[in-house]
């Protein structure tokens, strides 16, 4: 057998490929090489983000101590087309896109399969904490990480059947502690690197400012209202808000106000209070079911609409158009267009998709 390992220069990916070496696989490490410094022009010299040339590095001289070949793909147009403008072009539309769901499945579980097709590898590899296991109709089940705190189920909801069946996820028994003790025992280079926690493409959360880069335009201000539609004062243009933000209103209303819907057709952003951010109802479009199977019945389950949030109790619908209708039990907190809604059936992940 024989894997291709995608490598970050993170100790994640830097162990899995050597657990996946020591299996007796023949691996191959590649990074995939998706973005600069200059393709934004804001400079990343203080973020805690992925991609860069001491990353490559990094993961080259992980794989020379392994005796693994080492290749550098270069993705970088495409991941700007597929990734990037559309993450500028959905906060035009007043939504707050997940880049890294779009990154796993154009490039990572979309281009690199490709390249591991044409190099003759039965298997990708990557540092992913989540687990790939095979239930009792033979079908491939995506399960969240032992380590729930750890767990990356939630931005791997697109995988198929056919990419479960030739993926490898070394890590989804592990601690990121455990991870770290692997690497520093076999002396890797990168065994105490912090953990990236930026959008590779976004350093110190600049948002806005990368919309603008990426988009070429400057934001339009428009209004802030209330629920009536009442001018409460100008905003900065709508990139630069999100659903349920409290700070950098500059409106002073004598309690707490919070970012409660957006509107591109209007330019307008409605402020609320805080219980107008509960809703129990979520739309979501091109739902991915795991199981390659849309339930034809209502099915109980448990949901998230954020990566960081703890899954709560909901009923889901699958529907005509390939969406999904979720009513959770519940009321939620500031559910956002452009986020994911992703379902669980215990550890098993049900699927998921973008809000709307």
């Amino acid at each position: 057998m024989k894997a291709l390992i995608a490598m970050s220069g993170g100790v994640d990916s830097s162990v899995a490929a050597l657990l996946t070496k020591e299996k007796g696989i023949d691996c191959i490490g590649c990074t995939m090489k998706l973005y600069a410094a200059e393709d934004t022009d804001l400079s990343p010299e203080n973020s805690k983000t992925c991609c860069s040339l001491d990353d490559t590095e990094d993961a080259r001289s992980v794989a020379f101590r392994l005796g693994m070949p080492f290749y550098v793909f270069n993705y970088k147009d495409e991941f700007r087309a597929k990734v990037m403008e559309k993450f500028g072009h959905a906060y035009e539309l007043g939504r707050t896109p997940n880049p890294c769901i779009d990154c796993n499945k154009y490039l990572k579980f979309g281009r690199l399969f490709e390249r591991a097709e044409v190099l003759g590898c039965d298997y990708i590899v990557t540092g992913h904490y989540a687990r790939i296991e095979q239930g009792p109709d033979g079908k491939y089940e995506l399960k969240k990480a032992l380590d729930e705190s750890k767990d990356q189920s939630y931005v791997l909801y697109n995988l198929t059947q056919t990419q479960l069946a030739h993926t490898l996820f070394p890590l989804g028994g592990l601690t990121k502690a455990e991870a770290r003790a692997i690497a520093e025992k076999n002396g890797f280079v990168n065994a105490n690197k912090p953990d990236s926690q930026d959008i590779c493409f976004v350093p110190d959360g600049h948002y806005a400012e990368v919309v603008r880069k990426i988009t070429g335009k400057d934001p339009l201000p428009g209004d802030f209202v209330d629920k009536e539609g009442k001018v409460l004062g100008q905003h900065k243009g709508i990139i630069n808000y999100t659903i349920g933000q409290r700070k950098g209103l500059g409106i002073a209303m004598g309690h707490p106000i919070f970012v409660c819907e957006i509107c591109p057709e209007t330019n307008r952003v409605v402020l609320g209070e805080s219980e107008d951010l509960m809703k129990r109802e979520v739309m979501v479009k091109d739902f991915n079911w795991i199981s390659g199977e849309a339930p034809l019945e209502p099915m109980r389950c448990c949901a998230k609409t954020r990566y960081r949030m703890k899954e709560q109790p909901a009923t889901i619908y699958a529907l005509p158009d390939g969406g999904a209708r979720i009513i959770f039990d519940e009321p939620q907190r500031a559910i956002t267009r452009g986020q994911s809604a992703v379902a669980y059936h215990g550890e098993k992940v049900l699927g998921g998709g973008e809000i709307i």
